[in-house]
């Protein structure tokens, strides 16, 4: 057996000098990275996959380069470019970070993880990515992928909760006065390709001889999972109101809750029995004839899952109070993904389909994971 030593940022940095990732939002070798970027990237990276994030990454920057771009927006706007991408509370607060920046620090981010972590939608982890990469500074990004090769190398086997304080020590050690920036990404790339959730590429790991829990044959135990709580079923019932020049109804969410400043059909409230139409009329955005579609929608969101049905109307004018918009082609608007299953839903029903009361039918149209709040 390998006898074991500290595990050294050198190895680190030199594993990772051979097989970093090279990502929209990464400054190339030798050049300093751009805060915006960073910024922009930790953000949308926040519970969502690179291979999700790359393509909203560049089409935001393409449309908004600095931050002064991103701040001078309307909300509206931003919130339309974020949607499919979930958790919309963050593109909430990064709309609000760019103007706090632009209007009150003079478009200029603070470089400190404690100043960082003051501004709209930037917690501890983000503060310490942005301080490290784009200003140098020693700080510690601990993400999942940090949190888990910590736990491996230190063969700590708690429930994260009660792992995370020594954790955080160990990884602030870790940092190294010069490269902190690289030494935040190269923990990114190496629990991202190498010690990774499952089965652990410990033979391409530099730091494998300093890992206790691959000395104990444990690498793929370990950190212990969390408890897994069973996500509870909700049922609502949505109204699709169509005008006979296509527009259709739509209402605004509140800024405060799951999909919050989200556009969406109008609905019943969420609970735990679904819903009869009959029932379910006093919530509907005017009185009519209202018809059951067939089927329905399921959208699992991290904590909840929703099933929905879907009653329609259709009217010659768009004469009910509201924002009215057409929901194929058109602007883009801000819809959350649970949202456009059911547009794509009443838009593929037979014209006069009918389907029986609320909960008895067939399984969902869809399901799929999706957005947070």
């Amino acid at each position: 057996m390998a006898k074991p030593h500290p595990p050294r940022p050198a190895d680190l940095l030199a594993w990772y000098d051979a097989h970093r990732r090279r990502l929209p939002w990464r400054a190339e070798p030798g050049q300093r990275a751009d805060p915006y970027r960073v910024w922009l990237s930790e953000t949308m990276l926040q519970q969502t996959t690179v291979a999700a994030v790359i393509p909203y990454f560049h089409a935001f920057v393409e449309r908004w380069p600095n931050l002064a771009s991103l701040a001078a927006a309307p909300r509206q706007e931003v919130m339309a470019a974020w949607s499919g991408l979930g958790y919309y509370a963050r593109a909430r607060r990064l709309h609000a970070c760019a103007r706090h920046v632009a209007e009150r620090l003079g478009g200029v981010f603070p470089r400190t993880p404690d100043e960082l972590a003051r501004l709209p939608g930037i917690g501890p982890y983000t503060a310490g990515a942005i301080a490290a990469i784009a200003f140098g500074h020693r700080a510690a990004a601990i993400d999942s992928h940090a949190r888990r090769i910590a736990a491996r190398l230190l063969a700590i086997d708690l429930p994260p909760a009660a792992a995370a304080p020594r954790i955080r020590r160990f990884v602030q050690e870790l940092v190294p006065g010069d490269r902190p920036g690289d030494f935040a990404q190269a923990l990114m790339d190496l629990g991202a390709a190498v010690c990774t959730p499952r089965k652990p590429a410990c033979q391409a790991c530099p730091w494998q001889r300093a890992c206790a829990a691959h000395r104990a044959g444990r690498a793929d135990q370990l950190p212990r999972p969390a408890r897994r709580r069973q996500r509870p079923l909700r049922h609502a019932l949505a109204f699709w109101l169509r005008a006979n020049d296509g527009r259709v109804l739509l209402r605004l969410r509140a800024d405060n809750g799951l999909l919050g400043g989200m556009l969406e059909l109008p609905s019943t409230p969420w609970r735990q029995r679904p819903w009869d139409l009959d029932e379910a009329r006093r919530y509907a955005p005017c009185p009519g004839p209202w018809r059951l579609l067939a089927g329905g929608v399921r959208h699992v969101f991290t904590h909840l899952e929703v099933e929905l049905r879907l009653a329609v109307l259709e009217l010659g004018e768009a004469g009910c109070e509201g924002i009215w918009h057409r929901p194929e082609g058109g602007e883009p608007l801000p819809l959350p993904t649970m949202t456009c299953k059911l547009i794509r839903h009443a838009l593929a029903a037979p014209p006069g389909g009918r389907g029986g009361r609320a909960g008895r039918s067939g399984p969902p149209a869809g399901t799929t994971a999706g957005d947070g709040g």
